[in-house]
């Protein structure tokens, strides 16, 4: 099957003699943008605006190595075989859940340094994490990975799917489900549900981030098993789909213990009301 389509150049543009790809520049417009919203919600909810890069200085170089570390622990017979690959990570090899726990780690550890709620400050960047992350997906269809099984075109046309998209998915003459498009759809429509979320008058403090994890973990279960790349527990168990089941779980629990035992007392929408009363008028 030849359709003579030719996919997309990953690299953005030459900088001398360095390359820089659509993947690192996609993923920085994901960050620059999350940025943006969780100043403006921190801010809203009586805090710093300047607290979010302060946090975000730490938190992404240590997911980034955290998620790099997840991964090559999961492929260890390969990188124990080529040592000099495990630094490379412009080659590839990046797991979600690894940059979020090391996020989640550093979050915790920087919200006692400040004296200020975890919670808080979870429940202002969970919306800002999930968009980046839907964001950041189109990196993965710039460098052609990150796919599902192989399909026809006829099926990716029912989808009603543009040609740039079809044609990106038609490697070595072999269409693959655009799983990168599933999650980042779902993750964008995670974004709006949280953003309605918040304005819910019983909602907890908490329960943003929380709800997060469980709608994250709810699609990407699903995806992981349509994708090739996966990482393995075993010959048939998907490592990301017995995450995102733990995660559904302790997401769920935590949501429901934290309510009947009083955890969860403090009402979301009181810190954007005290806000706001503590906010200047003018005269």
């Amino acid at each position: 099957m030849n359709s003579g389509s030719h996919p997309l150049n990953p690299i953005a543009l030459h900088l001398g003699g360095l390359e820089v790809h659509w993947y690192g520049v996609i993923i920085g417009c994901g960050i620059a943008i999350g940025l943006i919203l969780a100043m403006r919600e921190a801010q809203r909810r009586g805090l710093d605006k300047d607290i979010i890069p302060d946090l975000l200085i730490w938190a992404i170089p240590i997911a980034i190595i955290c998620a790099r570390i997840y991964y090559v622990s999961f492929e260890f017979p390969y990188y124990s075989q080529h040592p000099s690959e495990i630094i490379k990570i412009w080659h590839g090899g990046i797991a979600i859940h690894g940059g979020l726990i090391g996020a989640v780690i550093t979050a915790i550890i920087f919200s006692k340094i400040k004296k200020m709620s975890f919670w808080k400050l979870a429940d202002i960047t969970a919306p800002s994490i999930i968009l980046a992350q839907g964001i950041g997906r189109w990196g993965n269809f710039m460098n052609q990975e990150a796919h599902g099984g192989e399909v026809s075109r006829q099926f990716l046309e029912n989808l009603h799917l543009p040609a740039f998209i079809i044609n990106q998915m038609d490697i070595n003459g072999h269409y693959y489900h655009p799983t990168f498009l599933y999650e980042s759809v779902w993750d964008v429509a995670g974004f709006i549900i949280l953003i309605l979320l918040r304005n819910k008058a019983n909602l907890r403090r908490g329960e943003v981030f929380l709800s997060y994890l469980v709608w994250y973990s709810i699609g990407r279960f699903f995806i992981e098993g349509m994708r090739t790349d996966s990482l393995m527990l075993t010959s048939f168990l998907r490592i990301a789909q017995v995450v995102s089941i733990v995660l559904i779980v302790v997401g769920t629990v935590l949501i429901i213990v934290r309510r009947k035992t009083g955890m969860a007392a403090e009402p979301y929408r009181n810190d954007s009301i005290e806000a706001a009363e503590k906010a200047p008028t003018n005269p």
